[in-house]
């Protein structure tokens, strides 16, 4: 992108949560650009991304991140952020999109199966043992 500050990658020790290359190029692309006139992001989209990535995977707070992520608050205000304004389901749908192709399939499903299930109650509304007797 034209005008867009360089943002250095982290020099870091991997974790194993961490994004590869081949995964990161194929979200890369849904993850929005910041805001015009607004300050300029001082983290990596990615390393944010692999902050959020080392949270689920640790199943650990916020506030337990590594220090050598970015910092958590920084991390929780971009993970609310993609949620709101639907990263993460662009992010999915994509991926599915890819695996289905991937399975030899179309990429859009052609057909749906909706199933439900009536189940009878009492006329009251309730058992006979908890509905007061009518006299």
């Amino acid at each position: 992108m034209v005008g867009t500050p360089t943002i250095r990658p982290v020099k870091r020790k991997p974790y194993t949560s961490d994004l590869t290359d081949a995964q990161w190029a194929k979200i890369e692309r849904h993850i929005s650009a910041a805001k015009p006139g607004g300050r300029p992001r001082e983290q990596s989209p990615r390393e944010l991304l692999n902050g959020i990535c080392y949270l689920v995977r640790a199943g650990c707070d916020w506030r337990m991140l590594p220090h050598d992520l970015p910092a958590w608050q920084t991390v929780y205000w971009y993970f609310r952020r993609w949620m709101d304004d639907g990263t993460f389901e662009r992010i999915h749908t994509a991926l599915h999109l890819d695996l289905r192709v991937l399975a030899g399939r179309e990429p859009e499903p052609s057909v749906a199966i909706v199933d439900s299930q009536t189940v009878k109650t009492t006329e009251k509304g309730g058992s006979p043992a908890t509905t007061p007797a009518r006299k």
